[in-house]
């Protein structure tokens, strides 16, 4: 217990090391876009003193340091800041995408376990024969494809010719829960790169487990071959895809850009475009540090997944 209560110190120290260099970064990146909200509400002929004006109004002629320490000072109190646009908090904007892309990221999770560990076992079972050619064939096929050709695909035939799924959530508002035709095809685009590589990690390591000494020693006593497959070679081989799992968390949450312009879904990836267009630079500051943190502690509780798993195994940040 000492020694993972060292570990998980070491980790939380590094974690916050890491979303404070975020928070450093993000404000630079930020600092190096062009234009600003100033110029963007100035309209397309926009006027020197008016922008001016407006820039002095909003306290963007204030130094980019003193910016940067009342904005760093804020989100310590959780404050995320406040719209250039609107005058709205940012923590409207989170929660108003949030909701959308969770219920996104939920339902591809609840397809993804299952068939991505599936998947990986029922290869490894049978590898170097045909199931095993099979989906290594399949998931390396699907994987090469872009999710905007895949996307384009999947509402070409299903919603514009066949008609089976809207091709867009636009008309459904913000609760989509009640409208699970709009979700197939996102959900579908969403899961079809994790599903493979998941599944390819999950077979590589139930070989490596199943050829390991420990599995030969189960079955030299007598252990049953299910037994041996699901207590003894699965964990270990669930160990490394727990960090591709959190990546993918990670990615989800975090709003799939590309699959929600796609379908005009209202989710996180939607809010951070649109503030990026207006050049609503705190808004593109909040919804990065969370993302961000986001990142931090997914990787962190990976980290400590495939730690327990794998005691032994000294997982990498």
């Amino acid at each position: 217990m000492s020694g993972l209560r060292s570990w998980l110190a070491r980790r939380l120290l590094a974690g916050v090391a890491q979303t404070a260099a975020v928070v450093v970064l993000v404000f630079a990146l930020t600092e190096a876009l062009p234009g600003d909200a100033a110029v963007a509400l100035a309209g397309d002929q926009p006027d020197p003193a008016r922008i001016a004006a407006i820039r002095e109004t909003m306290e963007l002629d204030r130094p980019a340091a003193v910016r940067l320490l009342d904005w760093a000072t804020g989100l310590l109190h959780g404050d995320l800041g406040t719209s250039l646009v609107s005058g709205r908090p940012v923590s409207t904007y989170v929660s108003d995408g949030f909701g959308p892309t969770l219920l996104l990221a939920a339902l591809t999770l609840l397809l993804l376990v299952p068939v991505g560990v599936g998947l990986g076992v029922l290869a490894a079972r049978h590898v170097g024969r045909w199931p095993d050619r099979v989906i290594s064939s399949v998931t390396l096929g699907v994987y090469a494809v872009p999710e905007f050709a895949l996307g384009t695909l999947l509402v070409t035939v299903f919603a514009l010719r066949l008609g089976w799924f809207p091709p867009t959530a636009v008309g459904y508002g913000g609760d989509l829960s009640g409208h699970p035709a709009a979700l197939v095809l996102p959900v579908l685009v969403l899961l079809s790169r994790p599903v493979c590589s998941l599944s390819r990690l999950v077979r590589a390591g139930m070989i490596d487990a199943l050829a390991a000494p420990y599995t030969a020693q189960a079955r030299r006593y007598g252990v049953g071959g299910a037994r041996v497959l699901l207590a003894h070679a699965l964990p270990n081989a669930v160990a490394p895809a727990a960090q591709q799992l959190a990546r993918t968390v990670d990615w989800l949450l975090c709003g799939v850009i590309v699959v929600e312009a796609l379908f005009v879904f209202p989710g996180l990836g939607t809010v951070l475009m649109n503030a990026v267009a207006e050049r609503d630079v705190p808004v593109v500051q909040g919804l990065a540090v969370v993302f961000g943190v986001l990142t931090v502690v997914l990787n962190l509780g990976a980290d400590l997944v495939a730690r327990r798993l794998t005691p032994r195994a000294e997982v990498a940040a």
